[in-house]
């Protein structure tokens, strides 16, 4: 190999290693709970199981990226100025043939010192035995586009998330996270929340 080519490869390592060392400005966490415990919505004659996790992170990361700009998930080594939990909740109403997704998220700065909690809400009417993770990925991001309305609503978050300190072990308040409970598994709360 001459030089030119080890010019190249050296170039590459330290463009490959900076790209990997990207600060993110939200670093979104999502309980694990959400990815393996699945949930029920059900109907007279048909029920429907899924996890919420993988249908709700890409809508949340989507979101949050136009507003905030970089984001990225809460894992070891992360590197950010905000971290934000997202607690998501769905419910049927078979009778009215409407979804209800509910996404609440609980801001923190990279260092895990509380900023706010906000709380999205939609409805998306829909049949639950046709397509059904179509209509809970619309009320998903319906609910997120309700939540940013009132996060793009607080300076305090908006200051952090553009000017915060960035804590390059972030990867650390990710971790502080998991030590408070985890949601409730059939939050019975949600199910018989009044609907307006």
């Amino acid at each position: 190999m001459n030089a030119k080519h080890l010019g190249f490869v050296f170039i590459y390592l330290v463009l490959a290693g900076t790209a990997q060392a990207a600060s993110a400005n939200m670093l979104i966490y999502i309980h694990p709970q959400e990815y393996t415990h699945s949930i029920k919505l059900w109907q007279f004659y048909s029920d429907h199981w899924f996890e919420q996790g993988p249908l709700v992170e890409p809508v949340v990361k989507s979101v949050l990226a136009a507003e905030y700009g970089e984001v990225d998930m809460c894992k070891a080594g992360s590197e950010g100025r905000s971290l934000v939990w997202i607690k998501p909740r769905m419910y049927y109403n078979p009778h009215m043939t409407t979804f209800y997704g509910e996404i609440t998220a609980m801001t923190y700065t990279s260092n895990g010192e509380p900023i706010a909690s906000y709380v999205g809400e939609a409805q998306k009417i829909g049949f639950l035995d046709v397509y059904p993770r179509v209509s809970i990925v619309a009320a998903y991001k319906m609910a997120m586009e309700d939540l940013i309305s009132k996060m793009r609503k607080d300076q305090k978050l908006k200051n952090v998330t553009s000017e915060g300190v960035i804590n390059t072990d972030a990867g650390g308040a990710c971790a502080i996270i998991t030590s408070l409970p985890a949601p409730k598994p059939m939050d019975l709360d949600y199910i018989i929340k009044p609907v307006n």
